[in-house]
């Protein structure tokens, strides 16, 4: 009897071609992308040219960076490896721009879109007292494995206005509460 193996989901036979290219980021750029040294460097340029060919492939534009963006906020979880960085545009108190990068799972990446999603044309204020619970509720939830995501993107964009702040000269502190 021929044996059935049904958890495609966790392992997909790879074909020869994407075997041959992938092949060298196993052996000579095996780096971390986030790490400071080369050859985390070169992991990192591998990786954003891979993601921008996918988009490219896909026919879909890519969540980027903003070029001089009035506030930027990384924040990570070292237990999951998650990493989140939120770039936001102001226009007269008002969040006319807004996007993300995140390196994660898919929950993380719906908990930073879904925040951006919510903030966007909101002001400085309304955007800070966005939760992560209503990231989840805006998402119809979360597994309980998965919340820590949603606390991230609150995380990230209280980060980007923190910067925001600190680039125009006022203490964060004073003007946002945990």
């Amino acid at each position: 009897m021929r044996e059935i193996y049904a958890d495609n989901a966790a392992t997909t036979k790879l074909s020869p071609e994407v075997l041959e290219r992938m092949l060298p980021y196993f052996s000579e750029v095996f780096g971390n992308p986030s790490s400071l040294y080369r050859i985390g460097g070169k992991a990192k340029e591998a990786l954003e040219n891979a993601r921008d060919n996918i988009s490219k492939n896909l026919g879909a534009a890519r969540p980027s960076e903003i070029e001089n963006a009035d506030g930027i906020g990384e924040v990570g979880n070292s237990r999951c490896g998650d990493i989140m960085k939120m770039y936001i545009k102001f226009d007269d108190n008002t969040i006319s721009d807004v996007k993300f990068k995140t390196f994660g799972c898919g929950a993380a990446i719906a908990t930073s879109s879904m925040a951006t999603e919510l903030i966007k044309g909101k002001s400085v204020d309304e955007a800070l007292q966005l939760t992560n619970k209503a990231v989840m509720e805006a998402l119809d939830g979360l597994p309980p494995v998965k919340v820590h995501c949603s606390v991230l993107a609150e995380e990230a964009i209280k980060a980007a206005v923190s910067d925001y702040y600190k680039k125009r000269g006022i203490d964060p502190e004073m003007m946002i509460k945990n």
